[in-house]
Parts: C-alpha cells; sequence; structure tokens
C-alpha cells in the first residue's frame, strides 16, 4: 500500500445554550435511563421540571426519588396528562408521536424534543465533536467498535446513545470526540444536530408501527446527514446511498462497501480492510487499515461494520494502525452472533439480537448448513423474502414464540423440504425443549443458530434475556452430553476411550 495522509483532527465547538432553559416550564414524558438523566441536567440548568410515567411501583419509586431531592415534580401513574403551564416536553424515544401527552403538546403548539436533541443544545464552549450512526443493524457494535479506533488514536473518546452514558450527561464532559448510536425514535424528535461525521449503516423495514410507515421510518433516519457533515453511507444498501446522494450541504460523501473500493470509498482487497477515501491521492492510492482476521466475530455483516467504524475514525484524523489496533482491542457484546459452545461436533451461536428480517438474514448467511432457531413477536414485519433467500442453508427449524406461525408458512411456502419443529411452549423450560429439537436436527460440521427475527417480549423480559436462557439450555444440552458418555474405559494400548455418544 502507499503512504497515508490523514487530515487534521478537526477543532470542537458548540455555544452554551444552558441558560436558555431557566426557569422554563419542562415536561419530561417517560422516566427510563435517558428521560432520568434528562430530568437532571435540566433541574441542575433551573429548568422548573415535572416529570411523567406511567407506571407506579416500588421500584420506579426508588428510581425516581432522587429527581424529588433535586426539586423536581414527579408523577407517576399518569403518563397521559400534560402538566398545565408546560412550555416544552422532552420525551423518551420510545413514545410514540400519537400518545396522549404528546399528542395534546403538538396541538397546543408545545415544542416537544427528545434527549438528543435536549444534549445537543446544552452543548458547553469547545464541546466533543459527534460522530454519529444509525441504521437498521449494527449501530451499538460500530459505534463500540469507532469508540475503540478513537482511544486507540489517542483521543478521549466515549460511546453514548443507545450505549452506555446518556448524551445528555457526557456533553459537559471533556472528551475529544463523542461515538453517537441514534435510533429512528432518537432521530425523529432532533431537529438541529449537526454531527461532523455520520453513517446510515443499512435501511431495512423496521419499527413501521411507532412511524406508521416506511416513507416516515427512512425520513427520519435520513436526518443524521445535516449540512456540513462528511456523509458516511453503504455503497451496497440502496436506501443508505440514495440517502447519502440527495443529503443537501454535506462537506463529502464516502461509501464502504464489502467489494473491491472504488476511489472514495472503503472496501475489502483480498485479506485486507483498504481505504481510498482519506489517502493522498484517492484515485491512485489505497492504504491498509485492517485484515478481515482482525474482525471479530467474523461475519460478512461484520466486516462492514467495521469499514463504517474505520471510515468515520478516518474522517476524525485517525491514523490507519489505529482502526487495526481498536478493532484488535474491541471486544463484542453478548448476543450478537455470539459462539456459545461446539457439542458434539455441532456449533451453537447466540444472535439473540437479530429482532427483524434483515438482522436475521445477516446472521444466516454467516453459517452454510444451519438448524434456525426463530420466533417472537415478528412486529408486523413480512419474512416471506428472509425464508426465501436463507432456505438453501436451512438444515431444519425448531419455531418458538406468539408468530411463529407466520413462519412455518414461510417455510412450507419457500422451503417445502426443510424439517420444522413447533415448541408452543411459553414455560421457563421452553428454550430447554427448543435447544433439545434444534440438537436433534444437526449433523456434525452444522450450526444451531438464534436468530428469532421476532422481539422477545412474548416470552422474556429482553432480548438479552432470551440469549441467557439460550446459553444457559446450550450448557445443560452438553453436561446431559458428557454425562451419557459414561466413564473412561482403557483404550486397547493402554490409552483412554469414551463410550461413543
Amino acid at each position: 500500500m502507499d503512504a497515508e495522509e490523514v487530515t487534521d483532527r478537526p477543532s470542537a465547538g458548540g455555544a452554551s445554550a444552558g441558560s436558555a432553559f431557566a426557569g422554563r416550564a419542562v415536561c419530561v414524558a417517560g422516566l427510563g435511563v435517558s428521560g432520568r438523566a434528562a430530568a437532571r441536567v435540566l433541574a441542575a440548568h433551573g429548568a422548573r421540571v415535572t416529570a411523567v410515567d406511567a407506571r407506579d411501583d416500588a421500584a420506579q419509586r426508588a428510581r425516581t426519588a432522587e429527581l424529588e431531592a433535586l426539586g423536581v415534580e414527579v408523577r407517576l401513574g399518569d403518563g397521559d396528562s400534560l402538566p398545565a403551564g408546560t412550555e416544552l416536553v422532552v420525551t423518551s424515544p420510545g413514545w410514540r408521536p400519537d400518545t396522549p401527552l404528546l399528542a395534546a403538546a403538538a396541538a397546543a403548539g408545545i415544542e416537544i424534543i427528545g434527549e438528543v436533541e435536549l444534549a445537543w443544545r446544552l452543548r458547553p464552549e469547545n464541546a466533543a465533536p459527534w460522530l454519529a450512526i444509525t441504521g437498521t443493524d449494527g449501530k451499538t457494535t460500530v459505534v463500540r467498535m469507532l469508540a475503540s479506533m478513537l482511544t486507540a488514536a489517542g483521543y478521549k473518546a466515549l460511546a453514548v446513545g443507545n450505549v452506555g452514558t446518556p448524551i445528555v450527561e457526557a456533553v459537559s464532559e471533556p472528551y475529544d470526540v463523542l461515538a453517537v448510536e441514534l435510533s429512528s425514535y432518537q432521530l425523529h424528535w432532533s431537529s438541529s444536530i449537526r454531527p461532523f461525521a455520520a453513517a446510515v449503516l443499512n435501511v431495512a423495514p423496521d419499527h413501521l408501527d411507532w412511524h406508521g410507515s416506511m416513507e416516515a421510518y427512512v425520513a427520519a433516519k435520513s436526518t443524521i446527514f445535516a449540512p456540513g457533515c462528511v456523509a458516511v453511507f453503504n455503497a451496497d444498501d440502496d436506501t443508505s446511498t440514495a440517502l447519502a446522494d440527495r443529503a443537501e450541504g454535506v462537506e463529502r460523501r464516502v461509501g464502504f462497501t464489502l467489494r473491491v473500493p472504488r476511489p472514495g470509498e472503503f472496501g475489502v482487497v483480498e485479506e485486507l480492510l483498504v481505504d481510498r477515501a482519506f489517502t493522498g491521492d484517492p484515485g491512485t492510492q489505497a492504504v491498509e487499515v485492517a485484515a478481515l482476521g482482525d474482525v471479530r466475530p467474523f461475519a460478512p455483516h461484520n466486516v462492514a461494520n467495521a469499514l463504517a467504524a474505520a471510515a468515520l475514525a478516518r474522517a476524525f484524523g485517525a491514523p490507519a494502525d489505529a482502526v487495526r489496533d481498536g478493532l484488535r482491542a474491541f471486544v463484542p457484546d453478548p448476543h450478537r452472533i455470539q459462539h456459545v459452545a461446539d457439542v458434539a461436533g455441532v456449533a451453537y451461536v447466540n444472535d439473540s439480537k437479530a429482532t427483524q428480517p434483515h438482522a436475521a438474514a445477516a446472521s444466516l448467511a454467516a453459517y452454510r448448513n444451519v438448524v434456525w432457531i426463530a420466533g417472537g413477536l415478528l412486529k408486523g414485519l413480512d419474512v416471506d423474502d428472509l425464508v426465501r433467500s436463507c432456505a438453501g442453508r436451512l438444515r431444519g427449524a425448531v419455531l418458538m414464540g406468539r408468530d411463529r406461525h407466520r413462519l412455518a408458512e414461510a417455510l412450507a411456502r419457500h422451503a417445502p423440504d426443510v424439517p420444522v419443529v413447533d415448541v408452543p411452549d411459553t414455560d421457563t423450560g421452553a428454550m430447554d425443549r427448543v435447544v433439545t429439537e434444534a440438537s436433534g436436527l444437526a449433523r456434525p460440521g452444522d450450526t444451531v443458530l438464534l436468530a428469532p427475527v421476532g422481539a422477545s417480549f412474548d416470552m422474556f423480559t429482553d432480548y438479552p434475556a432470551r440469549g441467557d436462557a439460550f446459553i444457559a439450555a446450550v450448557g445443560r444440552l452438553a453436561a446431559a452430553r458428557r454425562a451419557a458418555r459414561g466413564p473412561v474405559r482403557p483404550g486397547p494400548a493402554g490409552g483412554a476411550a469414551r463410550d461413543a455418544d
């Protein structure tokens, strides 16, 4: 590779707007992690804060006691009523625009923003620039990869947003740069954020029940490409590419692809991840930033994640070796194509985070012969294209959860020869039966893959709880197999032998 030339790191900026909230009557709607953080910060800036939440139980009362000590008026058990005199609403991202409180605020002409927009408005002088990431899948992985790369480059960096520290608390700290994960909900309630660089990783149908249509969902994603930013887009994803093409006033557009990159792109050349955007002459030069072996866990969609993170890091001025070192130091989050164990020659992989078809398709594409564990709440999303695309990889399928019948119907249409086991159980032992049934369909060399497609709330607290149940069930299966082998007995030449499974 030719020598590289990296741009200097940009200076941080942003004027303080904290005084603008002093004395204002602000309603904080929703008291999850971000809502409580917003209420704390607003109270510190002198706002008259009323915080509301529909939950009213001992745990919620304990969590909100600190807010009352700060002078926040807390109203639990009523998430519908807009407090009298409200001048601004700061909503938690999960609240739909048509909820009664937000609808009442909109009808009254009261501004509604989210915690992300609040954080942007509260940035102090010389605030850390934002490198922002959105997409249907991969956001958390990319933001953590990016933070690792920036740290390897010597910057004081932090991953924030949907992951880790609430943004509204991080903006006042002396960081060099923030890696910001942004969901479509958060972007919907933001109007003025201006990241230094931003990426749209991919776009596929999701959260349509919240946004109301695919067009509204895409429109929310599109707002991340603000004027003046470096727009990083997925050149292998038509919608991501179109959003970058249509973005007005961006400083430049940088693509990433799993193919050999064109000038101005990041991509793959043989076993290397390369940069043809931030080099001395992107028309002729390419800079190696990492090797495929540096990407863990290895899967095509995770290589794309690494390329997106690399593009953002390089846009900010990180040298190539920091991309490599950051990838090597990166520790993947659990429940994302997580190898759990090998049992009797079969790999068991937990991708409980794959909660919609686009994510499950990427997961299934990473393995050749799969016994697929799927099901849950499909949120109205179509699964025919997914099943059609993965049918040739399926050794079998084990279905669980409320909407498993829709997966069964799609499998009957597009993969009629694939054996399917229906598990109707919903008790705490359901995952053990699922894993046992999957093990009966698998052959040595296969992968039993939990890539549910659906959300977990029909049977589990959340997707980590579902993944933990899978991990525990695989552990019990492995223990049972070991016990079934029986005691060690001498082999014919004095060596050890075991009874076959």
